[in-house]
């Protein structure tokens, strides 16, 4: 479906299953599609509300305006549009700063929260490799910025189907326009300019935060200060690089649910 918000910008956004209402946050790539593995398993329990970010997919592409806080805001639109007054959520890397932002600025539209794979401040090696990705990016393009991104963010596991996945992948970034690739590199810089760790004790609804212990984008240390900043909350520990939701979505959907379930 199509859901315009505030500013006008118009919003791909798909709704499946029944039950409570569970609202997935993709990361950089900003797609549904991210969550494709994960849906079999969460439909049958829960009505699972994705979305391409603005800039991204089938949603418009705005030039300018890209930040944390706008990508939160489209989350409540979108909620307002469907008629949910209160969502669980689960946010991977940039899906988990939008759910910080969220918890923090919009605390009455959440019940739960799943923070995966995220930061709350970028540290000097989260900023030195999203430096040199936007430097990669401006200077040899899409292909190897993308190349690089896939190379950070797989496991050690490159099975023939994962290889089938990234020659995808390479041939989506060939052919990305002039204005998806300033974009994407205004969506990097808005990682580098996030920061709630220090808002983060406010946070109080049940928070699960989960990490890779792989993870070469976002390490562990990140979630673990996360978790260790928001009363309460619960960390979790899994393999498989940065995509690990993708690369385990039995294990992750488990964590998930169990953690939801635990406090109804």
């Amino acid at each position: 479906m199509r859901i315009a918000v505030r500013d006008g910008i118009v919003l791909h956004v798909e709704s499946d299953g029944d039950g409570p209402a569970l609202v997935l946050a993709a990361g950089l790539g900003g797609s549904a599609a991210f969550w494709d593995p994960l849906v079999p398993r969460l439909a049958s329990r829960f009505r699972l509300i994705r979305f391409d970010h603005r800039g991204v997919g089938r949603s418009d592409r705005p030039a300018t305006g890209h930040s944390i806080a706008r990508l939160s805001a489209d989350v409540t639109d979108i909620l307002d549009a469907l008629g949910i007054d209160r969502a669980d959520f689960v946010g991977h890397s940039t899906g988990g700063a939008i759910g910080q932002e969220l918890a923090l600025t919009a605390p009455d539209r959440l019940r739960r929260l799943v923070l995966s794979g995220t930061w709350a401040r970028a540290d000097a090696r989260f900023r030195l490799l999203f430096e040199t990705r936007i430097a990669v990016l401006e200077a040899l393009g899409p292909r190897a910025h993308q190349g690089l991104a896939l190379l950070l963010g797989s496991g050690a596991d490159w099975s023939p189907a994962r290889e089938a996945e990234v020659a995808g992948a390479l041939d989506i970034a060939d052919s990305m326009a002039p204005l998806d690739a300033a974009i994407l590199g205004q969506r990097m810089r808005m990682l580098l300019d996030f920061d709630r760790l220090d808002d983060l004790p406010t946070v109080s609804m049940p928070t699960l935060v989960v990490s890779a212990e792989d993870d070469m984008i976002v390490s562990a240390v990140q979630g673990r200060a996360i978790a260790d900043a928001i009363p309460g909350a619960r960390f979790a520990l899994q393999a498989g690089g940065h995509f690990f939701p993708r690369v385990d979505p039995h294990g992750f959907c488990w964590l998930v649910t169990a953690f939801l379930e635990e406090h109804p």
